[in-house]
């Protein structure tokens, strides 16, 4: 639909798109840098002011990313796509990626099935950043370039990770900070067990927000990220989520683990925009407190 133009003399970049492409209106020629689909050659660019020179092409990606809101898959909801990363809503039930039993009910799988257009041949991927265990919904963020994934993956200790979960009982204190040393050597199950050679140090900040029918539904700020490590500290304290009868749950009154990733902060890896995604709580989990 528009193509390539190439620089005749020095100029900015936004005054030259608008004066390359004058059928496009101003709002979009914007929408176009902002979501990464200028390219000057071959490069993504997003600097109104970038200063271009004689000789450099100029070109629009014709993707089309999906609006907000768009369902992908096995009920995924993208919240924001761009040509580095795609945003999703997961829902519970969904492995992150395949296991040995389970090839393609994967939001890996459909991920990029979604990219494909369907198509096998189609050479587009998406690159894993991190994981949310199969039975929790909530907010997740995938990588669509090999360069997007390193500079997150490098910065994600960094990445604000949010979660909402609905525990049995009661805790005894409003807010406090969860400790301990995971053993993470049985695939199966993590434990708290004294430091040694095996231990992860792992630590988990927790706000209660509401406490209703012996109940609690607790926020809890991951400041890192082991496996199992939120379902493990609240077992310890007493209060495991509903509906994980792993971690010695009596309830299951949702017929579903009761623990959402609710909120996720990061910069972006192209940008350095902060980036902030929220996934409300399940209703069937909300109506429990």
């Amino acid at each position: 639909m528009y193509k390539p133009r190439t620089v005749d003399q020095p100029a900015e970049l936004l005054p030259y798109l608008f004066a390359a492409w004058p059928t496009a209106k101003k709002k979009q020629v914007r929408t176009w840098l902002k979501h990464q689909a200028v390219m000057v050659n071959g490069r993504a660019i997003t600097q109104f002011n970038h200063p271009l020179k004689p000789g450099d092409v100029v070109a629009i990606r014709s993707d089309r990313f999906a609006t907000p809101g768009t369902i992908v898959g096995d009920d995924m909801k993208v919240q924001f796509e761009d040509a580095s990363l795609i945003v999703i809503e997961k829902p519970e039930d969904l492995l992150t990626i395949a296991s040995e039993a389970e090839q393609e009910k994967t939001a890996y799988f459909q991920l990029t099935d979604y990219l494909r257009g369907g198509d096998e041949r189609a050479r587009e991927r998406i690159w894993i950043v991190h994981r949310l265990d199969r039975e929790t919904s909530g907010v997740m963020v995938f990588a669509k370039t090999p360069e997007a994934k390193t500079i997150l993956q490098t910065g994600w200790d960094k990445a604000e990770k949010c979660y909402q979960a609905v525990v049995e009982g009661n805790l005894p204190d409003d807010k406090g900070i969860f400790r301990s040393f995971l053993d993470e050597t049985n695939p199966f199950k993590v434990f708290s067990v004294p430091r040694n050679p095996n231990t992860r140090h792992a630590v988990t900040h927790y706000r209660v927000l509401k406490r209703n029918r012996g109940r609690t539904l607790v926020q809890l700020t991951l400041e890192t990220g082991r496996r199992h490590q939120i379902r493990v500290h609240l077992a310890d304290a007493g209060c495991p989520v509903v509906g994980d009868a792993k971690y010695g749950a009596k309830t299951d009154p949702a017929k579903r683990l009761g623990l959402h990733a609710w909120t996720l902060r990061f910069l972006h890896p192209v940008t350095k925009e902060e980036m902030r995604f929220e996934s409300p709580l399940p209703a069937e989990l909300a109506r429990l407190v």
